[in-house]
Order: structure tokens, then sequence, then C-alpha cells
């Protein structure tokens, strides 16, 4: 492969894209496109689509699952032409894969890519284990915490355990609108909290909140925590009080948000379980943290302080990697391995698919 990969990790909110070897992606778009005269005509929404208030939008992926084919193809066209500006034809592409990704989709995305577009080669992976080849891992467990959705996935010797996959319906999205309904029912000037934009509830989100490591104690005790101000785009104040640590517990006590599931961390021992006895001291000692939702401070000790708990008795001290980067990982892994040389016999050739058509991409990565 003279060319280098193209790397892309399409999310239900963002699409990173870029070229292998890079540590950051050259491009982010958001997973949006909007319809500005008919359904047949498709504009990245990163496009200046202050004209196009009223337009249609489109969500392509929605919890790892494209809805929309024609939107994606339009989103990667724009990602390849506009922002990337290489013709895909002579560019191998390693495709970021959400552990939700039904086997349809997996055969539809090699459909496209080497029909609609002509790439030479094809990957496509796990980003679970694209999560821990960006911490220099091949065996380990992923603890992923994104926009939409969250999962845990066991990797062994590269191998993906798809026994040992977990998700939970709780992630970014959940938390944003969580936030906005607890600072809705505190007593504040409520016209403020409703003019919050999504991007700026977002941003309220991010600065300001964080995981307690004893949610317990701090929900009760006076002075345990410390309140925090955010000013809005149109100049207001707001002050937060507790929901600054009410905002991310969902994440661990999913019934919060009257979720029956168990929380991520238990979703990480039950995945932890499923390993076979010989590796699962090896995977514990390989646990990674990857997902804009993992930025929370405080998360990654929370984490390690759960797993330690529910793995007391089994004689190991369980550590947790947190990369400060983690919110890409999926994407930098992906660039990081398709950078090896010892990676370029892995590719799925155009010839191949041409061979055995789409559903060999099962075969080919397993």
């Amino acid at each position: 492969m003279l060319k280098p990969a193209v790397v892309i990790d399409s999310g239900s909110h963002f699409t990173r894209g870029g070229f292998a070897g890079q540590e950051q992606p050259q491009c982010v778009l958001r997973t949006v496109l909007v319809h500005p005269h008919s359904a047949q005509q498709h504009l990245p929404a990163t496009e200046s689509t202050g004209g196009w208030a009223a337009a249609p939008l489109s969500y392509p992926l929605k919890y790892g699952v494209v809805e929309d084919w024609d939107a994606m193809r339009a989103l990667w066209s724009h990602l390849f032409c506009c922002c990337l500006k290489v013709p895909p034809e002579e560019h191998p592409v390693l495709l970021a894969e959400s552990p939700s990704c039904p086997a349809a989709d997996r055969e539809k995305a090699a459909e496209v890519l080497f029909e609609g577009f002509g790439v030479p080669a094809l990957h496509v992976a796990n980003t679970g284990f694209l999560s821990l080849c960006a911490h220099g891992r091949v065996t380990g467990l992923a603890v992923e915490a994104g926009a939409a959705m969250s999962h845990v996935t066991s990797v062994c010797g590269g191998r993906t355990l798809r026994k040992g996959s977990r998700c939970l319906g709780v992630a970014g999205e959940q938390l944003s609108r969580h936030l906005q309904r607890l600072l809705l029912e505190s007593p504040r000037e409520p016209s403020v909290l409703q003019a919050l934009t999504k991007a700026a509830l977002t941003r309220l989100k991010e600065q300001c909140c964080y995981v307690s490591l004893d949610y317990e104690r701090d929900l009760w005790e006076r002075g345990s925590h410390h309140p925090a101000r955010f000013q809005t785009p149109d100049g207001h104040w707001i002050t937060l009080g507790k929901e600054r640590f009410c905002c991310p517990e969902p994440l661990f006590r999913p019934e919060l948000l009257h979720h029956s599931c168990p929380g991520l961390h238990q979703l990480a021992g039950q995945s932890l379980q499923s390993v076979p006895d010989h590796a699962r001291r090896h995977i514990l000692g390989n646990i990674v943290l990857s997902g804009g939702s993992s930025m929370f401070p405080g998360f990654p000790e929370r984490m390690c302080l759960e797993l330690n708990l529910l793995f007391q008795g089994a004689g190991v001290h369980v550590e947790v990697l947190a990369n400060p980067k983690r919110g890409t990982a999926a994407w930098a892994g992906g660039s990081m391995a398709a950078s090896l040389t010892s990676f370029q016999h892995t590719w799925m050739t155009k010839g191949e698919y041409q061979e055995h058509g789409a559903e060999y991409v099962h075969t080919k990565f397993q």
C-alpha cells in the first residue's frame, strides 16, 4: 500500500477522519446532514447552515446502527473530497465499527466503500479493540462511554470476545438531558435554563460536572462539594451545586434514569467473568477507558474504585488506564494500527470483495 490509509470513525454525534500515522484526526464532522432543497440533496451540517434553519436534518447513525445510507454516503464523500482532499480509490480505508453494529451494516459499509467509492482495500475494526491499540495493547478490556451508547469489550490477543461485549444505553446524550432536568427542578430562573441550546448544555456539562467518588456522602453531607458558575451564551450566569456530580452518576447507577440494567462498572465485571480463566488476570491489568463521556473528572478513579470492590477477593489490584486524549482513542488506535507494517496483511482487498462478495467481511474480520 503506497498511499497512507484513511481512518474513519463515525459515531452517532461526530465523524472523525484522517490518515494512518497521525496522532489526531485531521477533520471532525458532525454526523448530521441537512436537506436544503430536496430529499435527494445532502449537505454536511458542518457547512454554513444558517440559511437552512428550517431545513430537515438527517442523523444517519443512531446507537451504532446506520439508518440512512444515502446520508452516510454523502458524509463520507464530503470527508474524502472536501476535508481530506484525496481520491478514495487511491487509499485503503480502516473503518472503526461500534460494538452495537449489526452484521448487515458491516456488509453494507463494504459495499458502499468498494463499489460506491472504489477504495482499493478495507479493514473493519471494533472500536473497543482500537481503543486498546491506542494504549499499546492487544489484550485487555475497553470501557467506552460515548455520546449515544456506552460499551464494554473484552479483547484477547487482538481478537474481540463477542460473548464478553456489553452495552449500556446511558451516555453523553442521556446525561445532557438528565442535567437539564436536574437544573429545571432547582429553584433557579427557568427561562434562562429553558433557553439553553443543546450545544450550550453540552459545554456546561463538560466544564462543570464531575464523577463523585462517594456519591451518597456528597449527596447528603453539606459542604462535601463546591458550586461552579457557568456563563450562558446570552450572558446569564448559572450556578451548579449537586447537579455537578448528579449528572454523570447514571453511568454507574442507571436506575437514576429508570434503566433496569447494571452500571458500567458492573457490566465490566460481567465481561471479565466471561473471559477464560487463563486470560482474566492479564485482562484485569489492561483496562482502558475511551470516549468523550469518560472525560469527566473523577471517572477513572471511580471506575478503578468500583472494579477493585468487585474483584476484592481475586487477589489482584485493578488499575485503569486513562489517556488524557481518550476522547478520540478509537480513531487514534486505528491510525496507529493501520500504520504498522505487520498490519498490512490484514486488509480485505477489492479483488477479494469481487471474488467473495460483501459477506466476506465476517470471515476476514472476526
